[in-house]
């Protein structure tokens, strides 16, 4: 059986198969990951299960020891090497990007960009994960907090975005001194290849970093979740899948990190910059196809400005281009696949039949590809729970509001909390409304705001933890307490 076996996408050589303990190796079952912008086979990579799994597991556990006391120095060199490497590699990982996901280029190289930003984040962090020291409270010993890293980790990321998800959770876990096992997302494994690629060339142990491909995912939790050996699982996706994974993390007391789905809301108040609010608006919503957790999902508009806001947004809205991620002023791609293509379809019919009216868009674009027409909602009748739910598609559905007060209570009516948006020229008025909003990150005046140094995540039913910044590194670190005598008198002389 093949121990290395590559095909050439776009004229770039990307490894096939799984990476266990080090090394390149085949399962002897493929599948097919396919492009979206036109339906065919991009390539087919190997098909891993629950034995290769806990192979995985197993290389991570033999290594956990060995990375822990790597020292900091020598951990963060690695970094270093691993994001020349990465921007050595940035045409290759953009163009598999765009062929797997879809994503017009330009969004792709954007994505590299952040990522390797985040990798070169965590290299420069490394050397500064500091504990505490302290008095004890009665006195006579001294309260040392130190941190170490939680053990092997399991990361599973999303095909939204594929490299930023992996350099983001391997990054901190890495960091951290926990060796891990990648699980790519059957859509988007090529990206997850090149990336751990990447790290195996800049000289990572054997077993810190080991990939997994899968067509079942379920059957790899399945297998990896209930062993004593695994002591964390991060994963990116669905609320409902998220919490799956929780349930079966508990029976083993995994620690768990989980960025899960969004209700975005995008405020925008009767004094804001409506010019401004429009680009940020229409970049937060239509980005990936709206295929983001952070994306804007309900357009919450004061009353005062809301003609203004629609009719300049639509016309934004109907000027983007939609097609094959290649091509030159492309916008938007297409959907990821076409299943997810038909649920947009419903989505829209379930809107319009509720009485929303349609303001652009709507429609399915025939022909090869799972493209959508950028699609705009005047929404009268909020009363619906699909109102209440994370669209995940190029769909923006604006709303109306009288009174601050009533934008904050509709912003905060869902049971997610990942980012909301708020647009307003005064800056007395934007803490206030932000300290109200029941969401983990709120965008003042913009409508992207991924930072390597910030920490990302949400509330509610949005997930648990963080990841970026040194809160996602401190994620993968667990505090340990040492309460240390000290008998002054032994130490000055009993004199003392």
């Amino acid at each position: 059986m093949a121990e290395h076996t590559t095909a050439s996408v776009r004229g770039h050589d990307v490894p096939l198969g799984l990476y266990l303990d080090g090394r390149w190796s085949e399962t002897g079952r493929r599948f097919a990951v396919l492009n979206p912008g036109d339906g065919t086979t991009v390539a087919e990579v190997a098909d891993g299960g629950p034995h290769e799994a806990v192979r995985a597991l197993d290389a991570a556990v033999a290594a956990q020891e060995g990375w822990r006391f790597v020292a900091p120095r020598e951990r963060a060199e690695l970094f270093h090497r691993a994001y020349t490497l990465l921007r050595d590699r940035a045409d290759a990982i953009a163009d598999v990007m765009v062929l797997e996901s879809g994503k017009p280029r330009a969004e792709a190289v954007g994505e590299f960009t952040l990522s390797a930003g985040f990798f070169r984040w965590y290299a420069e962090q490394i050397a500064h994960l500091h504990g505490t020291f302290a008095d004890s409270s009665p006195g006579g010993y001294r309260v040392v907090t130190t941190h170490q890293p939680v053990g092997p980790s399991f990361l599973i990321t999303p095909w939204n975005f594929p490299l930023l998800m992996a350099a983001r959770k391997a990054g901190a876990a890495l960091a951290a001194g926990c060796t891990t096992v990648l699980k790519s997302a059957k859509e988007t494994p090529l990206t997850a290849a090149l990336f751990v690629d990447v790290l195996h060339e800049a000289g990572f142990p054997a077993g810190t970093v080991n990939l997994v491909h899968t067509s079942d995912s379920a059957a790899i939790s399945d297998a990896l979740l209930p062993d004593p050996r695994l002591r964390k699982i991060s994963f990116t996706g669905s609320t409902g899948v998220g919490a799956t994974l929780l349930g079966k993390a508990a029976g083993n007391i995994v620690n768990s990190s989980m960025e899960l789905g969004g209700d975005g809301p995008f405020v925008v108040l009767d004094d804001a910059d409506v010019d401004l609010a429009v680009r940020e608006a229409v970049t937060c919503k239509f980005r990936n196809a709206g295929q983001a957790c952070v994306a804007a999902n309900r357009i919450i508009l004061h009353r005062d400005i809301a003609d203004e806001f629609t009719r300049k947004f639509v016309a934004q809205a109907e000027k983007l281009r939609v097609g094959d991620g290649f091509d030159e002023g492309v916008d938007v791609g297409p959907i990821i696949t076409e299943a997810q293509r038909e649920r947009v379809a419903e989505l829209v019919g379930a809107f319009v039949g509720s009485g929303a009216e349609l303001l652009a868009g709507g429609r399915a674009i025939p022909g090869k590809g799972y493209f959508f027409e950028p699609t705009v909602l005047r929404v009268r009748d909020r009363d619906h729970d699909f109102c209440r739910e994370e669209l995940f598609a190029p769909v923006a559905a604006l709303y109306t509001v009288d009174t601050v007060a009533e934008a904050i209570a509709f912003a905060n009516d869902t049971r997610y909390g990942l980012a909301a948006y708020l647009f307003t020229r005064d800056l007395s008025r934007a803490f206030a409304v932000s300290e109200r909003l029941d969401v983990g990150m709120v965008g003042i005046n913009r409508g992207i705001m991924a930072d390597p140094a910030a920490a990302f995540g949400g509330v509610k039913a949005s997930g648990l933890g963080r990841e970026g910044g040194h809160d996602g590194i401190y994620e993968f670190l667990e505090p340990k307490y040492l309460a240390v005598t000290v008998d002054e008198r032994d130490a000055l002389g009993r004199e003392a």
